[in-house]
């Protein structure tokens, strides 16, 4: 039985308390009004939590990213030589339907207002997933999100490039009403100062990854990792209510991989969603995703209406 607990080596915080760690030049230039074009479909967010939980972890942010210019301002020092701009990289993870995409497009929000006004960049690791024809031929497109569904070689040059400081370089595009990697197109990033790096497997490594074991894993590679928890009886409900959602909106696009499902009776539907769930982000959450909670810096938890309750910050 998987141990659901976070323990040490976590400090826990309400979110009255983590607010008032809020550093005083940290000021919100967000509105309600902007609210929108950071949530992720059927997620939910109020400017008193950007205000109480996000703000708090934009100044810690900024912190461990001046600490870590002035380290490498030292090596610099020592060698007597410039160092090629290396880009700082958060990971935001956890479980499908948990709501890391809002996370991710409100930090980049927020990041980009520091004073010092650093250049970032937000990827998904969704880009890295292998296309449905190589999924179908390897018997893995019911794995979709598991750690064999992902060309992590490809993902791991990735980072290995940006941190050498490449330009321009090319992340492929993956389209959540094709379910599947867009041919021919990418995502440019070119030389950020901060990366966000989202996705359900930026916390694994030889464990999910055995083929790489005593290699480079995705985790070697971040410098702050944040990692976005709940209930999964949450979690399960978000994504049945998100299905439903999607089978009135998204769904009835013929383009759509799951127009099948567009006619369906929102009873019928459910009990798909339902089924989905568990034959697949239910397994996927507890073999692959929550061992690696505790990897992570910082934990947020939300609560059944989608609000942070509880903050966990690694001691």
């Amino acid at each position: 039985m998987l141990d659901t607990e976070i323990n040490s080596p976590f400090v826990k915080f309400d979110p009255k308390t983590w607010a008032s760690f809020k550093d005083a030049s940290e000021k919100l230039y967000l509105t309600e009004d902007d609210l929108g074009k950071y949530l992720a479909f059927n997620d939910k967010l109020t400017l008193d939590e950007v205000k109480n939980i996000y703000l708090p972890l934009s100044s810690l942010l900024r912190m461990y990213y001046l600490s870590r210019h002035d380290r490498l301002a030292i090596i610099q020092k020592f060698l007597g030589s410039p160092m090629d701009q290396v880009p700082f990289i958060i990971s935001i993870s956890g479980s499908v339907s948990v709501g890391k995409t809002t996370t991710a497009k409100l930090l980049k929000a927020l990041i980009e207002n520091w004073p010092c006004k650093p250049k970032v960049s937000m990827i998904t690791t969704d880009g890295f997933l292998y296309p449905n024809d190589y999924l179908e031929k390897n018997m893995l497109l019911g794995k979709k999100g598991f750690p064999a569904s992902y060309d992590v070689k490809r993902l791991i040059n990735f980072l290995l490039d940006i941190k050498e400081g490449k330009s321009n370089l090319k992340v492929p595009v993956y389209s959540h009403l094709t379910y599947d990697i867009v041919p021919n197109q990418y995502t440019i990033v070119d030389r950020p100062n901060v990366l966000i790096l989202e996705g359900v497997n930026v916390l694994q490594d030889g464990t999910e990854y055995p083929e790489y074991r005593k290699k480079a894993f995705i985790s070697d590679y971040i410098d702050y990792s944040i990692y976005v928890d709940a209930d999964e009886s949450h979690l399960m409900k978000w994504y049945v209510d998100r299905f439903l959602k999607l089978k009135d909106q998204a769904f009835s696009d013929p383009d759509c991989y799951f127009n099948k499902y567009a006619n369906l009776s929102d009873e019928n539907a459910e009990s798909i969603a339902k089924l989905i769930w568990e034959a697949v982000n239910h397994v996927n959450l507890i073999e692959n995703i929550l061992p690696c909670r505790n990897r992570a810096n910082l934990i947020l938890k939300k609560g059944e209406d989608h609000h942070i309750e509880e903050i966990y910050l690694r001691k």
